[in-house]
């Protein structure tokens, strides 16, 4: 524990008390809650596990902690019924609650950058360009698999994962999830990409 930066301890009871915030007291059923929540419960998971041999930088444990916090006020109120996402209806007069397009930009943010600490740290590829479009592609590959996930749950059980889907009657739904998701994917690995190609031309840690 004593090599372990109080801001990582931090980070990690602020995704365990949101966790436990977001099982109490649900608005929808626990079945959607279990559907939404699951990627950030099993994503923390891994993150512990893996914490001693790959350690990640600290800004990355605060965007994960910030996709995790989404994930898991989605699962709370069920994406189409978030708060902020009626607020953002009002401010801009979209006609549906698009707080899963949050979600959505964050599944690119954070598999993007966590792509770029994987590729350069255990692969021999080291050049921007292939590191940009590898990041990228597996964020967008990701939200394929979960748009995928979505559509077999709604075969399964059309009723019970309604709240789980979200579409709110918007028939490209699908198509906009995936374009935000490339969306945050590329803003973050460029900006990720030109910080570490200015950390290196000025003999600074890449991390």
């Amino acid at each position: 524990m004593n090599n372990i930066p109080k801001s990582h301890l931090f980070l990690l009871v602020f995704v365990l008390l949101t966790t436990l915030w977001s099982v109490i007291g649900v608005k929808d059923t626990y079945l959607t809650w279990v559907l939404e929540a699951t990627p950030a419960i099993v994503g923390l998971l891994v993150l512990v596990l893996t914490y001693k041999r790959f350690r990640m930088p600290t800004f990355l444990y605060v965007v994960i902690a910030l996709h995790m916090a989404v994930l898991l006020m989605g699962a709370h109120y069920s994406y189409a019924n978030v708060p902020l996402g009626f607020w953002m209806q009002d401010w801009f007069g979209w006609t549906r609650n698009n707080y899963d397009k949050i979600g959505h930009l964050m599944q690119g943010v954070t598999p993007g950058l966590v792509m770029i600490e994987l590729l350069r740290r255990t692969t021999p590829i080291k050049t921007a360009g292939w590191t940009g479009f590898l990041s990228v592609c597996v964020a967008e590959a990701i939200s394929a698999l979960y748009e995928i996930i979505e559509w077999l749950a709604s075969l399964s059980n059309p009723t019970d994962t309604e709240a789980f889907l979200g579409t709110q009657g918007y028939i490209w739904d699908t198509q906009t999830d995936m374009f935000m998701c490339l969306i945050g994917a590329t803003i973050a690995v460029i900006i990720r990409l030109k910080t570490l190609r200015s950390s290196a031309s000025n003999n600074l840690p890449n991390l």
